[in-house]
């Protein structure tokens, strides 16, 4: 049923990109080796002292050779441009392997092979669905990034008109990455968004593991890697109606999410929160007066090595954001970072140190994290002051969220995901409203002025910021929540209780993490 469902889901999408690339226009030529990419236009206009359209016309008739140099010094600002953001998608992409060992570390070890595979198979499940139809649904409108030369061949967006204004739903063209888009600006600005959607995509796999089958996780992983991350992706970050709301209706710059604390981690904590609702506690969780158990993770070091390669990796995750490396605002943008999640680590440690008397690393771990999903919206508009602050909220929120999750709302996330990624998430689109400090942000989603918060006088880019939070708790909640109940009907979502009691590593992904050794079953 699981290969009939993935063959008529392909032809079906083959069928529909076909027809979006009937309608289209006449677009401009693709240029897959990039030979014509960055010309004299793109040094235009490029800094405060750079040469105006008018001083080019005029060395055009007069003198020739200055423009043949403006056009290689315009190829090689692209050029930087483009390396700059495919190093840091490298970058992104090596934090896979930080949520393979941070998940893998703090869940038990009878399940090591099992959720090892989920973190690396989500991997190449995310990138062919985001392929298949994701990227354009997302970026198919786009319209490209003039930082990397353009990409205008992504200029279908389905718009629909309401009160005069218009509403961008969804991209119609960038599908399978074939015909016109065989581009090279458009191919480098795929894998960069592809690893931003593997991210969200991963998350779930903490919420749920230690008891979700494999087969139902293909399922997922190609139904949010096509589908629900794309939607939310393209109406923030892909000319869609959330970024076009402060030209719409005056409220600041629409929502600004530089890096993803939206996009990315709450789209995936959110998807955490219903599919952990849906597939039910770890047996043994809670006992029978609703009190948690512990179950502790197997392996703390593993666990904190990955959230140190994740701190690592999201130097490219929010300084790559800017997409030119010839923008200089990424050193600040790394310091923001940087602080950041010191803030968030500190405060939960400080937390659960003051309320259990023992500093907790597996906590302050987590706070890492929860500090730098928090700066990952505000971190290009803030000072390395507040930046500290947001993270260190953040951290305080993380351990709140925890404890109120497994405590009050009987909830089993076993790696803490709904908590770091889906409540901070949410913290750091807020902080964008507070915290802007008005220097950065000119002339962002089509509006003047730099991106100012409510603390610096723009009560607007707040309300925004609202709007963006409850459109994504509602329609991500929604739709995973349907999702989850529906598919559960066809693809069993959990293993059989004696799997689940023995460990899933032999059943479900034919190896054994630790084949060398019995685990005392008291320990398991």
């Amino acid at each position: 049923m699981l290969k009939n469902f993935i063959l008529a889901l392909t032809v079906t999408l083959v069928v529909f990109a076909g027809t979006a690339t009937c309608f289209a226009g006449d677009p401009p030529k693709p240029d897959p080796t990039g030979a014509s990419i960055g010309t004299a236009a793109d040094v235009v206009n490029a800094t405060s002292g750079a040469p105006t359209a008018d001083d080019m016309e005029k060395m055009a008739a007069t003198e020739p050779l200055a423009v043949k140099l403006a056009d290689v010094v315009g190829h090689n600002r692209i050029a930087i441009n483009m390396v700059w953001v495919l190093f840091c998608g490298f970058l992104v992409m090596f934090m896979q392997a930080g949520f393979a060992l941070a998940e893998t570390g703090f869940t038990r070890a009878k399940n090591a092979g099992h959720t090892m595979g989920m973190n690396m198979m989500v991997y190449a499940i995310g990138m062919l669905g985001f392929w298949i139809c994701g990227f354009g649904l997302q970026m198919g409108g786009s319209g490209g990034a003039a930082t990397l030369g353009g990409g205008a061949l992504l200029n279908e967006e389905f718009i629909v008109s309401i009160f005069g204004k218009d509403f961008g739903l969804f991209g119609m063209k960038g599908f399978f990455l074939g015909g016109d888009v065989y581009d090279s600006t458009v191919l480098t600005m795929f894998l960069f968004q592809m690893v931003f959607m593997d991210t969200t995509a991963t998350i779930p796999t903490g919420s749920m593991a230690e008891r979700w089958t494999f087969k139902h996780f293909i399922v997922y992983g190609f139904f949010i890697s096509m589908f629900v991350y794309p939607l939310y992706a393209n109406w923030v970050w892909g000319a869609g109606w959330l970024s076009q709301i402060g030209a719409n209706f005056g409220l600041g710059h629409g929502v600004v999410d530089f890096a993803g604390s939206s996009v990315v981690h709450m789209t995936g904590g959110v998807a955490a929160l219903a599919g952990a609702i849906v597939i039910g506690p770890r047996m043994g969780k809670f006992r029978a007066d609703g009190t948690p158990n512990a179950m502790p993770g197997h392996h703390i070091p593993m666990a904190i090595a990955g959230c140190l390669i994740l701190a690592f990796g999201w130097f490219g995750f929010n300084a790559g954001s800017t997409l030119a490396g010839g923008d200089l605002r990424i050193g600040v943008v790394a310091v923001n970072t940087m602080l950041a999640s010191a803030g968030g680590s500190m405060t939960a440690l400080l937390y659960m140190w003051f309320r259990y008397g023992k500093p907790d690393i597996s906590m302050a771990a987590n706070g890492l994290l929860a500090g730098l999903v928090a700066i990952t919206a505000p971190c290009a508009f803030v000072t390395p002051i507040s930046s500290v602050i947001i993270g260190g909220i953040g951290g305080i929120l993380l351990c709140m969220s925890v404890l109120f999750i497994e405590n009050t709302l009987k909830i089993d996330d076993p790696v803490g995901a709904i908590s770091v990624h889906g409540v901070n998430g949410a913290w750091g689109m807020l902080a964008v409203g507070l915290f802007s400090d008005g220097t950065y942000g000119d002339k962002l989603n089509g509006v003047e002025g730099a991106v100012t918060g409510l603390l610096y006088g723009d009560a607007s880019q707040f309300m925004a910021q609202l709007v963006g939070v409850s459109v994504n708790i509602v329609f991500v909640f929604v739709v995973m929540f349907i999702f989850f109940k529906v598919s559960n009907k066809f693809v069993k979502m959990r293993v059989a209780p004696e799997l689940e009691q023995e460990g899933l590593d032999m059943a479900e992904v034919a190896v054994i993490g630790y084949p060398e050794f019995t685990i005392n079953k008291t320990h398991r």
